[in-house]
């Protein structure tokens, strides 16, 4: 549940009681728009399609409990207690085991740091590397939940926009070039290749090829955040921007709570040795060690080898609802609004058009109980106001079909609002035939611009990018 600011005239003296101790940074901090919206969509009466949060119905009751009961029995003082910085050398094999399924192989377990989630890594890449005012790149849209990780520790982030082959390389390395005019060299570029949060579209092979080309060339690290793409419906993998890169410059950011549980609140790095040893140091004075009762339980339930049955059942639950929701867009969103179509992970964007607000769009939404995150929670710099982030993975089907439906509703109201005022003539129903075909161009993201796909894509600028 999120925290509110204190309110009332008590509150307002409070406030300026203690507003000399707060640090300068508190004043760019600001909270994630997933954050601000859970104490709201843990009702019992919203269709909450904003989280990220995977169905845990998936894994069955009596494993967990005989899974725990074994660890109770052989390991209790051993999971009670402290551990390593680095992690438990248990959990590594099952960390070395997820990153094998998906192509990479060969990690060395030195190498892996186990870390409090995803999210921490994060955090620690950038207390390890960003001074006030260092430059990070960042895909347009990116991960929310990144955006006030960065504010926090005061980064300039710039923004490369993306299409439907993910994050267009031929448009970073502009961006490089003019940062090396101003004599700006960036501490680091994040990216969420495969499966996109919040966009679900994933880098097509010569870009991951390209950009692991740019990072060596410029000597620039990469942070790749790969939490779904073991979560594939369709298509065929593609290898990690790490595999590519050899662990020279590319940093792999992996996490169990897509894929395993995300209760257990377990992620890792892995690094490079010299960056390895100062997230070693960071992650020291942020919490000591993660939990060896996670990171046991994990490596307990990974020896029983049901990992791949647990993966499966995933992939077809979060498949079907994928399918579910793209039939409810086509349904009741109508040819004013396109969205992407992703072949795995957990999310879409929708575009709607420019005269609709999704933040106040929302504020519309919650009054007929459903939720969804606003676009402007992915960007730095105010874009997104007309997108939106869909979830697919945590309601039934059934509600995936009715939220969409509800929040098709009041986007039609707003459309037909719009031509009233303006006069503009649009259509009065949705229209499912005219959703745009998936990979096609009108797929774009927002504000990104709608480009023609050419030959040789993914080199330098310059060439076919």
């Amino acid at each position: 549940m999120t925290t509110r600011p204190p309110t009332g005239s008590r509150s307002a003296r409070d406030l300026e009681r203690y507003a000399a101790l707060f640090s300068t940074r508190t004043k760019v901090m600001k909270s994630s728009a997933m954050r601000d919206l859970m104490a709201v969509i843990a009702r019992d009466d919203i269709i909450s399609l904003a989280g990220g949060a995977p169905d845990m119905t998936v894994f069955p009751a009596e494993v967990m409990a005989k899974v725990m009961s074994q660890l109770a029995a052989e390991q209790s003082a051993r999971a009670l207690q402290y551990g390593p910085t680095e992690g438990l050398e248990d959990v590594k094999e099952a960390i070395i085991e997820v990153m094998a399924a998906e192509g990479t192989i060969g990690v060395d377990p030195q190498d892996i740091l186990v870390t409090t989630g995803g999210q921490q890594v994060i955090d620690l890449f950038c207390r390890t590397l960003i001074d006030p005012g260092d430059v990070i790149i960042a895909e347009a849209p990116t991960y929310p939940g990144a955006v006030p990780c960065f504010g926090a520790y005061e980064a300039d982030v710039v923004q490369v926009e993306m299409d439907s082959d993910g994050m267009r390389i031929d448009e970073l390395e502009a961006v490089l070039d003019q940062l090396a005019r101003e004599n700006r060299r960036p501490k680091f570029i994040y990216t969420v290749p495969t499966f996109h949060n919040p966009a679900g579209v994933t880098m097509s092979l010569p870009r991951r090829k390209r950009l692991v080309e740019v990072a060596a060339e410029r000597e620039l690290l990469v942070l790749e955040d790969n939490p779904y793409g073991l979560l594939r419906y369709e298509g065929d993998p593609l290898p990690t921007l790490y595999s590519l890169d050899g662990g020279q410059f590319v940093v792999y950011l992996g996490t169990f709570s897509k894929i395993f549980a995300a209760g257990v609140r377990l992620g890792w790095a892995v690094a490079p040795g010299p960056v390895y040893h100062k997230l070693n140091i960071g992650k020291q004075a942020a919490d000591l060690c993660s939990s060896p009762l996670s990171q046991l339980f994990v490596s307990t339930y990974f020896r029983t080898g049901e990992w791949p049955q647990l993966l499966s059942a995933f992939k077809e639950r979060y498949h079907r609802r994928r399918d579910v929701m793209l039939d409810a867009l086509a349904e009741f969103f109508g040819p004013e609004a396109v969205w992407t179509h992703p072949q795995g992970g957990l999310f879409l964007w929708a575009t709607l058009p420019d005269f609709i607000d999704t933040t106040d769009l929302l504020a519309r939404a919650l009054e007929e109980n459903v939720a969804f995150v606003p676009g402007r929670g992915a960007y730095l710099d105010g874009r997104g106001g007309s997108s939106m982030r869909l979830n697919f993975s945590y309601v039934s089907d059934e509600d995936i079909r009715e939220g969409v439906r509800r929040i098709g509703a009041i986007v039609h109201e707003q459309v037909a609002l719009y031509g009233t005022l303006t006069g503009t003539v649009v259509p009065s129903s949705p229209v499912a035939d005219e959703r745009p075909a998936p990979g096609g161009p009108d797929q774009a993201l927002a504000d990104v611009l709608h480009l023609p796909r050419r030959a040789g894509d993914g080199r330098r600028a310059g060439s076919s990018e």
